[in-house]
């Protein structure tokens, strides 16, 4: 494939007060460049994959230097639009008794919430993009952005441009009077790959879900959620008839601190299985979904098997739980070589 990988989505700043620490008293407060299409550009770039970036920031000293930040990284930012009034950021804190505590949303009216059907010129910034990736983070921000991206999809299959979405469920937003249900199938419609899991499938798209799966138990066999992810699959190529391929990921706790992490994919009526890797300890499972969206993305952008895609992508992600930043920071080579337990 050539052209460049276009993704679209708000450009954030995560910061990561430690609550065991004093952080007010040493006045230390990490943050880190993210957003979910941001990580995918991110790596992407660092796999030499010719990778574009599309978000709305305002035209200040912050985001001028966020900007030449992703530049010196190899992310084509051309297309980048420049107004409004400010940054979106999210508070991620760390600490004891913080598993539950989720994220912390600071970003109404940011420049990029503000974007309507209109706003983006999709002829210009389509040119010379093969493949347009976003997140169902965009559409629920609001009506105005889910309609943008509805406006995005179809422009990009009128020229012919291969379209990726991964179904980011977040229930802290979707605060505007619509159900994923009412936005996202409409959306997906207009999608050739379609990444999450069969919990996000279930919520976002109303794919069936086997009733023994609705409770938070992670006791599952695998080989009946390796049946749910292939009816699941099957379900969303029939429903979106131009949706070649469908992946899963499944990533639950291990013995408190650590993961067990294997994932799917959906190719030509079969289910691929990853291997399943196991960890006892991660550092930061920000940004793990992402980079396996972006090793889908690579493989198949590099002619990749989908069995050999679908193992990079796989080891990837697992790779990133133990990188401290939002975008994973391996090269292919680092990749490959990771051994694992």
């Amino acid at each position: 494939m050539q052209g460049k990988v276009l993704s679209f989505g708000e450009l954030l700043l995560r910061i990561c007060p430690d609550i065991e620490q004093d952080w007010i008293e040493q006045h230390q407060l990490p943050f880190y460049v993210g957003g979910a299409e941001l990580n995918v550009a991110t790596a992407l770039a660092l796999w030499d994959v010719p990778s574009a970036y599309l978000s709305a920031v305002p035209q200040n000293a912050i985001c001028e230097s966020i900007d030449n930040y992703l530049t010196c990284r190899n992310i084509d930012t051309s297309a980048m639009l420049w107004g409004g009034e400010r940054l979106g950021i999210y508070y991620l804190p760390k600490g004891k008794d913080l598993k539950n505590a989720g994220v912390i949303y600071d970003r109404a009216n940011s420049s990029f919430s503000n974007l309507k059907v209109g706003s983006v010129n999709w002829d210009e910034v389509f040119v010379d993009v093969k493949w347009f990736h976003f997140s169902a983070i965009c559409p629920a921000i609001n009506q105005d952005i889910a309609d943008l991206c509805l406006e995005a999809v179809t422009k990009a299959q009128e020229r012919g441009i291969f379209v990726s979405l991964d179904l980011n469920y977040r229930a802290k937003l979707w605060k505007y009077g619509k159900s994923p249900k009412e936005i996202m199938p409409a959306i997906a419609k207009y999608c050739n790959l379609i990444m999450g899991n069969i919990w996000a499938a279930h919520q976002m798209l109303g794919t069936p879900l086997d009733e023994r799966f609705l409770n938070s138990s992670s006791d599952y066999l695998e080989e009946d959620l390796l049946a749910q992810a292939d009816r699941t699959s099957r379900e969303i190529i029939v429903t979106n008839p131009i949706c070649q391929y469908v992946a899963n990921t499944f990533r639950f706790d291990h013995q408190n601190k650590g993961i067990k992490y294997y994932t799917t994919l959906f190719d030509k009526d079969s289910l691929i299985k990853s291997r399943t890797y196991i960890a006892d300890e991660i550092l930061d499972k920000v940004g793990s979904g992402d980079c396996f969206m972006a090793g889908l993305i690579y493989g198949l952008y590099s002619n990749l098997s989908p069995k050999a895609t679908l193992e990079f992508a796989t080891l990837a992600a697992f790779d990133k739980l133990f990188i401290a930043s939002d975008a994973t920071t391996s090269s292919v080579d680092d990749i490959k070589n990771r051994i694992t337990a």
